[in-house]
């Protein structure tokens, strides 16, 4: 315990001396994160230096091993490193697919040369990733994809296309999951490789959501050659890396439920209804915020016993289910009470009084949530199925 008291100590020091002003306010959107990537242009100075000085020390992805580039701090030292950056309300200093999905399989089931050719990249924020999974006829049922990689002696020969690839156009590489042997069952047959995005015979499309932006791509592969050494894990065995990807990807989409960047809720509500005797003046909707705060603590609580269990190796595989089905429903709630403050100033489209119509296009969006990394009917009938035991689902 004084070991970890003294690591709050320096922890916490190090945080104040380090994390500029400037990164101690709430995101204003989606734009204001920090992505790395060899094409990302940082929105200021101080985002790029505290980037650059979380990277130097490993806290970018504070988990992972020293030896490829992480902090290699325990489970406890993690939290704290957390809880500091709350407490001081310290942006994340880089947000990513590697870090959220690819990373974690990586460090399960890569090979040594990739584990030290891409991991440490994904600390420094030096590649952007994009996932391969979804395609046109290849949704929730997604072992039915037919995407095929042939074997060309020293490279794989890919054609096929992907759909709702988010930021594929702004993205280096891609993890992909692809079909070798068409006469294996459907959920054999299918591996996991990566590949980089400027490879000849790899385009993108954007694809225009109702929020008016356009987060998500079509992704076409013609006769793109992909070396074999970036064959993850065993060939035709990828399922195994894509299920086990797929609940990091529940978990980090489940995220959503903690809020994160903008500006409270109550401070929201407050600047639109106004405050009487110190208390939101709608008292319906100051009822409806307090039960969301309250869902939301226990959700954290949920989320980080969840993080508990799995570094102990005792969480449930399907424990991923509940996290992204609760945590997308929490978001879309959060965003539901922001609309009905903001009353009919909420539905301006495009003024600079809106920020370009942020709240509502952020609403909008939110109804991605309950769809993307598997719909909340398919993490219900998991939960149905493996956790609670239920007959006949």
């Amino acid at each position: 315990m004084t070991d970890l008291e003294t690591f709050r100590r320096e922890t916490r020091a190090w945080l104040e001396a380090n994390c500029p002003p400037e990164m101690r306010t709430p995101q204003e959107d989606d734009d204001d994160r920090c992505w790395g990537g060899r094409n990302f242009r940082f929105k200021s100075e101080a985002q790029k230096v505290w980037m650059q000085r979380m990277a130097e020390r490993g806290w970018t992805v504070p988990d992972w091993p020293k030896e490829y580039g992480g902090g290699g701090l325990s489970k406890d030292e993690t939290k704290i490193l957390r809880e500091e950056m709350r407490a001081l309300k310290c942006r994340s200093p880089l947000d990513s697919f590697g870090i959220w999905m690819l990373g974690p399989a990586l460090l399960k089931y890569g090979n040594e040369a990739q584990k030290k050719e891409h991991l440490p990249k994904i600390v420094r924020g030096e590649i952007r990733w994009c996932q391969g999974y979804s395609e046109p006829g290849a949704g929730s049922d997604l072992a039915s994809l037919q995407t095929r990689a042939e074997d060309k002696g020293d490279h794989y020969l890919v054609n096929g296309s992907k759909i709702w690839t988010s930021y594929a156009n702004h993205a280096d590489m891609i993890f992909c999951l692809v079909r070798t042997d068409f006469s294996a069952k459907k959920h054999e047959g299918i591996s996991f490789v990566l590949f980089d995005m400027t490879t000849p015979g790899v385009t993108t499309k954007p694809i225009l959501l109702i929020s008016g932006k356009s987060p998500f791509c079509e992704t076409f592969f013609t006769d793109v050659k992909v070396p074999k050494e970036n064959l993850v894990g065993t060939l035709n065995r990828g399922w195994d890396v894509a299920k086990y990807l797929l609940t990091h990807e529940r978990d980090m989409i489940g995220g959503m439920g903690l809020g994160g960047g903008g500006r409270p809720l109550g401070q929201v509500a407050a600047d639109a209804v106004g405050v009487e005797n110190g208390m939101l003046a709608d008292p319906l909707l100051r009822a409806d915020i307090a039960r969301l705060e309250v869902d939301g603590w226990a959700f954290q609580m949920a989320m980080e016993r969840a993080g508990d269990l799995a570094k102990a190796k005792q969480a449930h595989p399907a424990y991923s289910s509940f996290l992204k089905y609760y945590g997308t429903e929490l978001n879309k709630r959060r965003h539901e009470l922001v609309m009905t403050s903001l009353g009919s100033d909420g539905l301006e489209w495009e003024s600079a009084r809106s920020q370009e119509g942020e709240a509502l296009r952020a609403w909008l969006r939110t109804k991605a949530n309950s769809i993307e990394g598997g719909t909340s009917e398919v993490q219900l009938n998991i939960i149905s199925k493996r956790i609670l035991d239920l007959p006949g689902a």
